[in-house]
């Protein structure tokens, strides 16, 4: 990793998005526990700061404290999951195909071999779903990789769909608390679009080598 990777020391703001990518993630890859709720309903956010981040916090935070374990669990089943089917199809080849398992897929293999990621074998999603690409995008930023390469991967592998999932998702019939779920991840990544815009040109896997 150390070969791939440039290491520098992260910045209050990294650490701030890293800890957001990572929540997206988790609360993306299964229902909250009792504990992730807990923590959203503690969450302080400045009430005299009205921008769609500072509202999209507000509204997770009470959407947190109205909501219950076994009640969220359903809620994620029915969006995520279903009987033969959920009301998302949270992967990027879905998305950006129409189908699962096609050439994103493969390119963002790639890429993550070239970063030197790989999925763990217990995980039995493609890795273009959405809260593996969330996770990679929070460990980069954790062990320092320079804001190019965070750009390229981004905005390879995030940008061209991750909001439209957002807009599904609070969209969806299912939807209460993942639709501030929903609100969060929207805001989020239009945030990282202009703050990873005037990077290199993420058409160039190179970036990724190093």
């Amino acid at each position: 990793m150390d070969t791939i990777l440039m290491q520098q020391q992260m910045t209050e703001d990294d650490a701030l998005r890293a800890d957001v990518y990572a929540l997206l993630a988790a609360l993306c890859r299964e229902h909250p526990s009792s504990e992730l709720l807990d923590f959203l309903k503690s969450v302080e956010v400045d009430a005299f700061t009205q921008n769609r981040m500072s509202q999209a916090w507000q509204l997770l935070r009470l959407a947190a404290e109205r909501a219950q374990v076994d009640q969220l669990e359903n809620e994620y089943v029915t969006l995520f999951i279903g009987i033969s089917q959920g009301e998302l199809t949270p992967f990027a080849s879905w998305y950006l195909t129409g189908s699962l398992m096609e050439a994103p897929l493969i390119e963002l293999r790639n890429d993550l071999s070239l970063l030197g990621f790989e999925r763990e074998a217990s995980v039995k999603e493609p890795e273009d779903h959405i809260s593996a690409l969330l996770e990679v995008m929070g460990l980069l930023i954790q062990q320092g990789a320079s804001r190019e390469r965070q750009a390229v991967f981004f905005q390879r592998h995030i940008s061209a769909w991750a909001d439209q999932l957002f807009v599904d998702m609070a969209k969806a019939p299912s939807a209460v608390f993942y639709h501030a779920v929903a609100m969060l991840g929207q805001a989020f990544v239009n945030t990282e679009k202009v703050y990873l815009q005037k990077r290199p040109d993420a058409a160039q896997s190179v970036h990724l080598r190093g």
